[in-house]
């Protein structure tokens, strides 16, 4: 009985492996109770043997009938169905569901699990894009999940509910849904695997809407609920994909590729889910350091698990010099997906349609990704948006009406404190002043862009810093970089990003801690700190974390 209750103390414990090793030892003195084969398996997947997880959960099943309890035999056939999904095994998951429902039928009181059986339907809607039918099946599930007292069915239903709305159109609302799963997880109301699955949906939901500030709020939240649970293996190589995302983002291309790395280790250790990321971010650091025959390499292994990596290969294909091959990509890539897969891509669209010569073409997905900024008030939205809008204007011939939204979008990615895309403005900056006949303000964006582009290691980049040749323009030369800095400054002495950085400091955290709460390189925590210190007129960590305490920050 020792080692049962050990088993049973290692589980409480989010100890997997120590609760897999006990309670398979108290299974071969005599067999499990339903509830301890079902932890078992809970433990199995947890530690990234699915397969095998999957086939104890079966027993406890068997068990579960066996014993009468037909409410958890219902609970664990529907649980083994949605297990057989995550590891694509479509027909074996049916069928457990069809059995999942028939037993549920044939009770004669109402199955405090029915919620459960709704998550599947609403995954299939969505999957195919239909949003008003996913909206349906999660809503009941929800409804039923609280009325009945089952947790998890109320969070998955409200965390489908949440997506389905996303899709169709209705950010606000979707997002708090997300935030509102998210607060049951939080609490620890919801069982480790729906809590696992409830993570990495939302974050990924979040990057889909562009909101960063969530993506990097919940994927802190998923860092520090992996590491407090013994060789979690389940759900941790999403959240080093997760991770890899924002580290590129914030030009901390070593981590990402680190990250990428972890995801993809995990990912052959059981997380299948981390496959596609883990490659596909594997593929964007190459592609953006120019070592394009390994982005490729990536980019294809991404590719064989059903997903098409774009707009990654077809921006691979444009930095190859092919843009009618890029061009083809990925028009066959945005035709006939769902708005949320669309919606990413629209930017690399504008950006090959102009180098494939297609200038009404990019137009209108400038404009569908202009019409966003009134759905999806996020700064990375507004920041695409801009930025493509300047291209779009720059190509049409009208340099001088470009620069409003250049400047705007430059100072969108610095307060996102994304340096690529900042620096990328730079050098379309650059090429704007230089079509004005300011030559001075464009030697001077180009040599910023480079420096950038330097540290990065952005070669493709710095390989399209050719001076270019200043056509004969009559109009009046643009405001300075100086002037565009004085303006994104007027909110205050401290960007959003120094603030954050303020506050880590005054909280006793090491540069090299505040860049892994910050998916930002040490070097940018660094930076972030001369400039704070610089503004403020301070010369220590000390007086820093006495201005933050000064000011309500600490």
């Amino acid at each position: 009985m020792s080692t049962l209750a050990d088993g049973r103390e290692a589980y409480a414990q989010r100890r997997w492996p120590d609760a897999v090793g006990q309670y398979t030892a108290a299974d071969h003195d005599a067999e499990l109770p339903a509830s301890d084969l079902e932890q078992l398996a809970t433990s199995v997947i947890l530690t990234g043997r699915g397969s095998e997880g999957v086939d104890i959960l079966a027993r406890a099943h068997l068990k579960y009938l066996a014993d009468g309890d037909y409410p958890a035999a219902a609970r664990s056939a529907a649980w083994t169905g949605m297990n057989l999904i995550l590891l694509g095994e479509p027909a074996r998951s049916a069928g457990w569901l069809a059995r999942a429902h028939r037993i549920v039928d044939d009770l004669p009181e109402p199955c405090p699990f029915e919620g459960l059986l709704y998550i599947p339907a609403g995954l299939g809607a969505l999957y195919q894009g239909d949003g008003a039918a996913a909206a349906e099946a999660f809503t009941r599930a929800a409804d039923l999940g609280r009325a009945r007292g089952d947790a998890d069915a109320a969070a998955l239903g409200t965390l489908g509910l949440g997506q389905a709305k996303i899709m169709l159109d209705q950010f606000d609302d979707g997002l708090a849904l997300l935030d509102e799963a998210m607060v049951a997880v939080t609490v620890g109301e919801i069982s480790p695997i729906p809590a696992g699955i409830i993570y990495c949906a939302v974050i990924e939901t979040c990057h889909l809407a562009f909101d960063l500030q969530r993506a990097h709020e919940w994927t802190r939240a998923l860092d520090r609920w992996c590491d407090g649970q013994q060789n979690l293996v389940a759900f941790s190589g999403q959240c080093q994909m997760h991770r890899a995302q924002l580290y590129r983002l914030h030009g901390a291309w070593t981590e990402a590729i680190d990250a990428a790395k972890t995801a993809l280790d995990l990912a052959f250790r059981g997380d299948r889910m981390a496959t596609y990321g883990g490659f596909y971010e594997q593929g964007e650091i190459h592609r953006l350091r120019g070592d394009f025959d390994a982005a490729e390499a990536s980019y294809l292994r991404a590719e064989e698990t059903g997903f098409p990596p774009q707009p990654g290969l077809a921006l691979l294909r444009l930095a190859q010099g092919k843009p009618d091959q890029a061009q083809s990509l990925l028009r066959h890539a945005m035709d006939g997906v769902g708005p949320d897969y669309r919606r990413p891509m629209l930017a690399a669209r504008v950006e090959i349609e102009l180098a494939a010569g297609d200038a009404l073409a990019a137009r209108a997905a400038m404009e569908e990704l202009a019409s966003l900024c009134v759905s999806i008030d996020m700064p990375m939205v507004h920041a695409l948006a801009d930025q493509s809008q300047a291209a779009v204007l720059f190509h049409e011939g009208d340099p001088k009406a470009a620069l409003v939204p250049l400047r705007r979008a430059w100072s969108g990615w610095l307060s996102l404190d994304a340096p690529f895309e900042a620096a990328r403005c730079r050098a379309l900056l650059a090429r704007l002043c230089a079509a004005l006949g300011d030559e001075e303000s464009a030697r001077l964006e180009r040599e910023a862009a480079r420096a950038v582009f330097s540290e990065l290691g952005a070669a493709p980049e710095l390989s399209g810093l050719e001076v270019p040749a200043a056509p004969d323009a009559r109009t009046a030369p643009p405001p300075t970089t100086r002037d565009a800095a004085h303006h994104a400054a007027d909110a205050g002495p401290l960007t959003a990003r120094e603030t954050e950085v303020v506050r880590l400091v005054s909280a006793g955290l090491s540069n090299r801690n505040i860049a892994a709460e910050l998916f930002i390189s040490e070097k940018t925590v660094a930076r972030h700190l001369s400039n704070i210190f610089t503004k403020l007129g301070l010369t220590s960590r000390a007086a820093v974390t006495a201005y933050a305490y000064q000011h309500g920050l600490a």
